[in-house]
């Protein structure tokens, strides 16, 4: 099986799968079969709720090794097995009931699929015998999930569950991964199989090495540029292509952007980075594309950003390095598509290329220049609200480089992602595929589950916060330290950045809150209120150190969005 970074490796199927009796086997009902068939996968925890048709399920993980985790919402627990999933490289597992309780995992099932995690969504469903006919809380599950998922399926009889467990975690963890369905009926839940059956072996898959062919059209490519960029996406980051991309940019010396589901797997901090492309404007990474002739993109999805911002002419050529052809788009178009693990990929072209063969990359010095001079001014600014730069200045002061922070869809999730200097790869994580709102407090929950040794931070505006705010009753409950940083504006401040700059006014996107430091210690956790600009830095920091779950109210000023936008907008290259 390939993991995270491509990695290969084999699963033994565990004392609790296949290596138990075949006796034992046969007195199992399917619910119990089904919880050794996700043991044999490696499946550690289940994030779910519940429900009537499924309680056979439940009951058959007591016991067996993997942990429930009970949420609030199964949103909640999508966005959990979503997350999960992102960072370990093997399927979250969610579970839900069936009709209003699968419905609910929608959401986040999409999200995976959008943002290439691998995801196994589990629901229960009517029995055999009244699903053809309206019955209560019955729908058509596999129908409504066939959309957003790369396998959606039923399981109508007993004996195909280790089958369909299998196809569902290896098509789930395939590249490119994404998520899958399945829908138990609760009288299958019930049945046994007609035999003693037990999970399915687990086969390696290697990692494939790129065709020649690929790599010297590729190399003749660059060879005749004169002034390539490379572009890193979300598949250069789950390949772990760090070290790969780290050798090629220094022996070519040549500058490397990344999007934002890519950043950190070319630190921020190197000569050759160019920052992350992907904000709705014009910013200072695409000053580097300009003038560049070739794009040598690795791991690069179109659904990340749209790549008319890059090549908005589409006459730049394009090298197209991933484990599967690119999407078809008119501002795409490959010149060479190599189709293989990136990290072979890069170092064979390397080796292809004529000897001292460099480009240059005086344009990174200058962009990173000008994302630097940001920082500073957020460092310098004590006004209070606070202003965006000042937020991610200091959430980058206080976490360490391996840290984790979850930056919510909305106009803070555009300043982390375009400001925010990141040295690993999946240590700020964003949704850019259905850019979805609401993932960052239960996401946050999953990190630390699956990184228990990194600190995780939430940071999400106040719209996003309370869309999922129960799971702090879930993160005190089960013990899980983290932090939600929750950026005050009342108002969804995203929306109304995109009004006043398409209308010249807004409408409709202002509300209240609650008490948040009180909301917060209603459910058990501590709470702050952050009432000056200089109390951020020691807040967040305080808070990160408390082995405790803690909710930060900081109030900010989004009045810097339309100020960043007409800066952006009256800059010219090249640089």
């Amino acid at each position: 099986m390939v993991g995270a970074g491509g990695r290969t490796y084999v699963r033994p199927v565990s004392t609790e799968g296949a290596s138990e009796s075949r006796d034992t086997a046969a007195v199992e009902d399917v619910a119990h079969l089904l919880v050794r068939c996700l043991r044999a996968e490696g499946v550690e925890y289940v994030f779910g709720i519940p429900g009537e048709e499924n309680i056979r399920f439940v009951d058959a993980l007591q016991g067996s090794g993997i942990r429930y985790v009970l949420v609030r919402h199964e949103q909640a627990a999508s966005f959990m097995a979503e997350i999960y999933g992102r960072l370990t490289g093997r399927a979250g597992v969610c579970s839900a009931t069936l009709g209003p309780g699968a419905i609910n995992l929608l959401l986040g099932t999409a999200d995976a699929l959008t943002n290439s995690a691998p995801m196994v969504a589990l629901a229960a469903q009517g029995s055999l015998r009244r699903i053809h006919k309206e019955s209560h809380q019955v729908i058509d599950l596999v129908s409504m999930f066939a959309p957003v998922t790369q396998w959606a399926a039923r399981v109508e009889c007993p004996d195909a569950v280790p089958e369909m467990t299998r196809k569902a975690f290896r098509t789930a963890q395939s590249e490119r991964p994404g998520a899958v369905f399945l829908a138990v009926p609760e009288d299958i839940e019930a049945e046994r199989p007609a035999e003693p059956l037990a999970p399915l072996q687990i086969d390696a898959v290697g990692a494939d090495a790129p065709s020649p062919t690929q790599i010297a059209r590729a190399a003749a490519v660059l060879a005749s540029a004169r002034q390539p960029v490379v572009l890193a996406g979300h598949g250069a980051a789950r390949a772990r292509a760090s070290a790969a991309l780290l050798r090629f940019a220094e022996q070519l010396n040549i500058p490397v952007a990344t999007t934002f589901h890519g950043k950190g797997v070319f630190p921020d901090d190197h000569p050759n980075a160019l920052g992350a492309v992907g904000f709705m404007r014009h910013d200072y990474g695409n000053f580097g594309f300009d003038t560049a002739d070739v794009l040598l993109c690795v791991g690069y999805e179109i659904q990340e950003f749209d790549p008319a911002k890059i090549n908005p002419n589409g006459d730049k050529r394009i090298v197209h390095v991933h484990r599967f052809p690119a999407e078809v788009d008119a501002h795409y178009p490959v010149a060479v598509g190599v189709e293989g693990d990136p990290s072979q990929a890069l170092d064979a072209l390397a080796a292809a290329l004529p000897a001292g063969l460099t480009y240059d990359s005086g344009s990174s010095a200058k962009i990173r220049t000008l994302l630097d001079e940001e920082l500073q001014y957020g460092r310098d600014n004590d006004a209070f609200p606070l202003v965006p730069q000042r937020v991610v200045h200091d959430v980058r002061a206080a976490l360490d480089r391996r840290d984790i922070v979850l930056a919510d869809t909305g106009a803070g999730k555009m300043w982390m992602s375009r400001l925010y200097p990141t040295y690993e790869p999946d240590t700020c994580l964003v949704s850019n595929g259905l850019s979805t709102m609401g993932f960052a407090l239960p996401g946050a929950i999953a990190a630390k589950l699956a990184l228990p040794d990194r600190r995780v931070l939430a940071m999400m505006g106040d719209g996003s916060f309370l869309m999922n705010s129960q799971e702090l009753e879930t993160a005190v409950r089960e013990r899980i330290p983290l932090v939600a940083l929750v950026l005050v504006d009342e108002e969804y401040g995203l929306i109304t950045w995109k009004m006043e700059l398409e209308l010249g006014r807004h409408s409709h996107t202002r509300f209240t809150n609650p008490d948040l430091v009180a909301y917060a210690e209603s459910f058990g956790a501590r709470g702050y209120a952050v009432e000056t600009a200089d109390q951020l830095l020691p807040v967040l920091r305080r808070a990160l150190d408390d082995d405790s779950v803690s909710v930060i109210a900081c109030p900010v000023d989004y009045s810097e969005n339309l100020r960043l936008t007409d800066r952006l907008g009256s800059l010219h290259g090249p640089f």
